[in-house]
């Protein structure tokens, strides 16, 4: 089994700046493909950016796509870093991370089989 844990939430002022990170542990079979969603409260979740194990990347939608949200990895840490920059009120979310041993990028849920339990990103005066 695989599993995942993410951390760097917090609390932080419009404007500034995190790195969220997803710490990979268990079972080794791979490769895997990383995604991160957020859910906002009261809001359907939604795909940030995606990485495959060889480093290519998708960005999705307004969040992901505008830039702020790049996606890294450290492979020999395993672990998958989203840095969220610029940060403003409507970026409140959990952010989460899943994986997929398909190695392929896709944004429905149903697609990945293992899930963090996210971390909790507060953007607030």
């Amino acid at each position: 089994q695989l599993h995942l844990a993410e951390s760097g939430g917090d609390l932080v002022q419009p404007g500034g700046s995190l790195r969220l990170s997803c710490a990979m542990s268990g079972f080794t079979g791979g490769p895997y493909a990383t995604i991160w969603f957020r859910q906002a409260p009261g809001k359907e979740r939604e795909a940030v950016a995606c990485i495959t194990s060889s480093g290519g990347y998708v960005l999705y939608g307004n969040s992901g796509g505008s830039g702020r949200f790049p996606i890294s990895q450290d492979n020999a840490k395993r672990t998958v870093f989203l840095d969220l920059n610029g940060l403003q009120p409507e970026d409140t979310a959990v952010y989460i991370c899943a994986a997929t041993n398909r190695n392929l990028c896709e944004p429905d849920e149903s697609s990945y089989s293992f899930w963090g339990r996210g971390t909790q990103v507060t953007v607030s005066t």
